[in-house]
């Protein structure tokens, strides 16, 4: 048996040093210390350390950010402004107490993030709600009838977005142009946005289309009446198929009324009513043909401006005692775009400036046709001798009671021609002689400038038309289109005219600066009217933090 002491085993230790035997190198490793150098302590731990220990007397490093989502607020700050609230997103109660109009530009004038989220009610318990593409479809074809029925483009968008979140659409962006309507919606940040768009290629003025329209995206977007989507297209078709209130011959007689009363607005008598009527109504239907074989709305107002400026001539020419330049003014009434002013205007003001510029160049186009077809008799008229002075003034009679019943005879006569609801006439009617009883009170009675005096009369025309709208609940075109007729700025427009024919070119300029800065006032006052009804009616979630209405802003001039 091997002796362990060879082994490197332990034994007693010899009673003297001199006895010690030398031990075999087996028995040693390289980490012992040598004979007399005292063992170190053992450690206070008997874990094993790893290469990736951190050697004493290095600080700690910091621990690690956890992976952050790209929904979470930056630097774990809970109160970023972007992002959600400790006390959650207030709520907007779209309800009935609010036209529409109101509750969805309420939504609309917001940011899509700093939108709050509605209560609505669900209208699919059973089923996923309609396919997107066709909620998309309806969409634009309503935004399509109101953009070519003449509503402005704020209007139009409140709309299309009003009935897309009906159905269930919440992030949803509708744009307006002049000829253009567009829709986006994407579901989340992570899916694909869905985009549709409609070219607006056909225009046509029947306010009791547009009426139907507005009831229609009111039903939809009310919680206390459901409709479906098929509902919808069914509804839609039928106010597409219905037919207009008034036939043709009422619209040829309504244009005659209306230039008659015009020009006795201006002064003239019961031969000067006749005469301006016989042209108006003649130039009506020389439109219509035009019309019918297919000639552009320009040519259509060239020759539509032709007959009544004819007439006055004709008088002049056979030495009738009549003035002439009321036959004129009263046929350039009927004629003048106002309704397309105003909504030029409008969208300017209320930041659509594509749509606003698109508006006002399709107005210039018209009163450039107006200025050819009155500039063409005029400048004949004065080769056969026509004694036509430009310093003829029209305004010296003063009629009240005939001048205001003559005021609400020209409205009555737009809101047919304008294809109004019957409804709506009398009110129309009554707004127009209000206007006119304005008007005439700061500028025959008062002396103040009749820019001044029509900005105030369109004015109260505007506000009166938006309180009238928004309790039915419908459009305000019809309660305020027509009430501005008889603000309408025919004898300055034919003054200047009549100067450019004469070769008198700087007082023709003057007159027709007149008659823009007239022009400018209607549009102004109007839509100034309007902003200030809405002053006066409770704004949907105004009592909420994020609910307050704010109006378009773009760059604030810089």
């Amino acid at each position: 048996m091997a002796d362990p002491k060879r082994h490197g085993g332990e034994s007693e230790a010899p009673a003297h040093p001199e006895d010690r035997k030398p031990v075999s190198d087996e028995a040693h490793s390289a980490f012992t210390p040598p004979l007399g150098v005292p063992l170190p302590p053992p450690p206070e731990d008997e874990h094993p350390t790893s290469e990736f220990a951190r050697p004493p007397g290095l600080p700690p490093e910091t621990p690690e950010e956890p992976e952050g989502s790209a929904f979470s607020p930056p630097g774990g700050r809970p109160d970023f402004p972007a992002f959600t609230p400790p006390a959650g997103i207030p709520v907007v109660r779209l309800t009935k107490e609010q036209p529409w109009q109101d509750r969805m530009r309420t939504m609309l004038r917001m940011p899509v993030g700093d939108r709050p989220v509605p209560e609505r009610a669900e209208r699919h318990e059973d089923e996923s709600g309609p396919a997107v593409p066709r909620v998309l479809d309806l969409t634009l074809r309503i935004g399509e009838l109101l953009l070519a029925g003449g509503e402005g483009a704020e209007d139009v968008e409140a709309a299309m977005f009003g009935v897309a979140h009906a159905f269930g659409l919440d992030r949803c962006e509708p744009t307006v142009t002049f000829t253009l309507l567009s829709v986006t919606y994407q579901p989340s940040l992570v899916d694909d946005p869905v985009s549709a768009s409609r070219t607006v290629r056909r225009r046509g003025t029947d306010y009791t289309r547009l009426s139907a329209v507005f009831q229609l995206v009111d039903d939809i977007t009310s919680d206390d009446s459901e409709v479906t989507l098929e509902e919808a297209y069914r509804r839609l078709a039928d106010i597409r198929r219905n037919r207009h209130p008034y036939p043709g011959w009422a619209l040829t007689l309504a244009g005659g009324l209306l230039s008659g009363s015009a020009s006795m607005l201006v002064g003239g008598g019961l031969l000067v009513f006749i005469a301006a009527a016989a042209g108006a109504m003649l130039g009506d239907r020389l439109a219509w043909l035009a019309s019918g074989r297919g000639l552009p709305e320009f040519y259509q107002f060239v020759v539509a401006a032709m007959p009544p400026a004819a007439m006055g001539v004709t008088l002049v020419l056979v030495h009738a005692d009549v003035k002439p330049s009321a036959v004129i003014t009263g046929g350039l009434f009927a004629l003048i775009p106002g309704r397309a002013l105003v909504a030029s205007v409008q969208d300017g003001l209320t930041g659509y400036y594509i749509t606003a510029a698109a508006r006002l160049l399709e107005v210039c186009y018209l009163i450039v046709g107006i200025v050819i077809g009155v500039l063409l008799v005029l400048v004949v008229g004065v080769e056969l001798g026509a004694n036509l002075s430009p310093d003829e003034k029209l305004g010296n009679v003063y009629r009240p009671l005939w001048q205001i019943a003559a005021s609400m005879a020209l409205a009555l006569s737009f809101c047919i021609m304008l294809q109004q609801e019957r409804s709506t006439v009398l009110v129309a009617t009554l707004n127009g002689g209000v206007a006119w009883v304005v008007y005439g009170a700061l500028h025959d009675v008062g002396g103040i400038s009749p820019v001044f005096s029509t900005a105030v009369a369109a004015g109260l025309v505007g506000l009166f038309g938006q309180l009238l709208s928004r309790y039915r609940f419908a459009s305000a075109l019809p309660y305020v289109t027509a009430a501005i007729g008889p603000l309408l700025p025919g004898s300055a427009t034919y003054f200047g005219l009549l100067g450019i024919a004469q070769g008198d070119v700087n007082a023709g300029l003057v007159s027709l600066s007149t008659a823009v800065a007239l022009a400018l006032a209607i549009a102004v006052g109007v839509n100034l009217g309007g902003e200030l009804a809405r002053l006066f009616l409770k704004v949907p979630g105004a009592d909420l933090e994020t609910g307050d209405r704010r109006a378009a802003k773009r760059t604030r001039g810089f």
